[in-house]
């Protein structure tokens, strides 16, 4: 089978495709004949030995995937070949076929296409754990989404909305904040313009935004912080923006605000009957036309390496997705 791997950590041109054995699933575990694979923020990352999870080499990136079971391992009694499933393992899904744990496996829902359905879990499950469980968002508060035109940063539009927050987006230019607006938005802001922050001052009557959800990171945090209202919760969801930022402490004193940590990942792994319920919600509100997943641009497994350059230059919205099938 043909797999695209990281041989040597370095940048997304280090990377090969190469012909490798087709792996055979163990106990407990199921093959998958890949259709797609979604590309995210932690394979620019994970590639250079960046990442929080470091597989040893070679390995293929790729956190998720979507496609039809093709071969089910000793213990699998639920899943069978023929399935059409989503796949989240962390890496290996840039190849013609995987091996997944049974944990790792969701079914799809019936009216989902191979390219959506690969795109999903991540971004979604990020944003949705993110504003249920470590915002405990309420209908009427007010959300600010920086990097809003984003993978997560565009789901985290549509579930605050969803869940009945007012949204604020966030983005670096008047064609991205557009996409927000189509996706729910109710204000938008411009942050690469002078002046930012009056303008959430001016949107929130000077009240400030209750939650910020925060996958950029860098130079935008502080700003953002400053603009919180009483009580807020400033969620930290990544670093795109290429710097962690430093945040004076006396801010969250002073605002009677949290910092918190969103690890959607080692969610999954510490509390997965949560997360299967809130993927079963996320499916069901899709199949209820509540949600929109857009993908941006389309790569083939052989131009694997340019998709996540792609994304490494920040050139997307919403997603990209590597069709393999």
């Amino acid at each position: 089978m043909k797999a695209l791997q990281c041989v040597q950590h370095g940048l997304p041109e280090t990377l090969q495709l190469n012909d490798i054995a087709v792996p055979e699933p163990g106990k407990n575990q199921v093959r998958i004949k890949v259709h797609a694979a979604g590309v995210n923020f932690p394979d620019v990352l994970i590639i250079q030995n960046l990442y929080q999870f470091k597989p040893p080499l070679p390995f293929s990136p790729g956190g998720e995937a979507a496609g039809v079971v093709d071969a089910v391992g000793e213990g699998i009694t639920d899943l069978k070949v023929g399935d059409r499933v989503i796949a989240m393992i962390g890496n290996g899904a840039m190849a013609e076929y995987l091996i997944a744990n049974r944990p790792q496996v969701i079914p799809m829902a019936d009216d989902m296409p191979f390219d959506v359905a690969s795109g999903f879990t991540m971004t979604y499950g990020t944003s949705h754990h993110a504003l249920k469980q470590r915002a405990n968002l309420q209908p009427g508060e007010t959300v600010l989404v920086l990097g809003a035109s984003g993978g997560v940063g565009l789901t985290a539009v549509e579930l605050a909305k969803v869940m009945g927050a007012k949204v604020i987006a966030a983005a670096s230019t008047d064609e991205k904040l557009a996409l927000c607006k189509q996706y729910g938005a109710d204000e938008v802001v411009n942050y690469s313009n002078d002046g930012w922050r009056d303008e959430i001052k001016r949107m929130t009557g000077g009240k400030g935004v209750d939650v910020v959800y925060d996958p950029v990171g860098d130079k935008y945090a502080e700003p953002a912080f400053r603009s919180i209202a009483w009580n807020g919760r400033y969620l930290v969801v990544g670093f795109a923006g290429g710097q962690i930022p430093s945040l004076p402490l006396n801010l969250p004193l002073i605002k009677g605000a949290s910092i918190v940590g969103v690890f959607w990942g080692a969610f999954t792994a510490a509390n997965p009957k949560l997360h299967q319920e809130n993927m079963a919600e996320l499916l069901r509100w899709y199949s209820e036309g509540k949600l929109k997943p857009h993908i941006s641009k389309h790569f083939s497994l052989e131009k694997g390496a340019e998709a996540i350059r792609y994304l490494m230059d920040r050139k997307a919205t919403g997603k990209v997705v590597i069709n393999v099938a």
